[in-house]
C-alpha cells in the first residue's frame, strides 16, 4: 500500500512541476529536478523522506522501500 501512494504522489507531482514550468515559469522545472535527485539518493540510502511522512500519517509498509517495487 505504502508504495501505491508513493508511486501517485511523485506522479502527481512530476506532472504538476511539469504544468507549472510550461504555464507560470521554468523554474518549476527545479522542483522537477529534486525530486529526481531524491528518489536517486533513496535508491543508493534506503531512505526516502516521503515514505517517512507516510508511515506517519498510518500507511501500512507492505516490503521494499519506496525505491524498490
Amino acid at each position: 500500500m505504502l508504495n501505491t501512494y508513493f508511486r501517485v504522489i511523485v506522479g502527481v507531482m512530476v506532472l504538476l512541476s511539469v504544468v507549472l514550468s510550461v504555464y507560470v515559469s521554468p523554474n518549476w522545472m527545479w522542483f522537477t529536478v529534486f525530486i529526481g535527485v531524491n528518489l536517486i539518493q533513496s535508491a543508493f540510502t534506503k531512505w526516502c523522506l516521503l515514505e517517512t511522512i507516510l508511515m506517519k500519517l498510518g500507511i501500512k509498509k507492505e516490503g521494499g522501500s519506496c525505491s524498490t517495487s
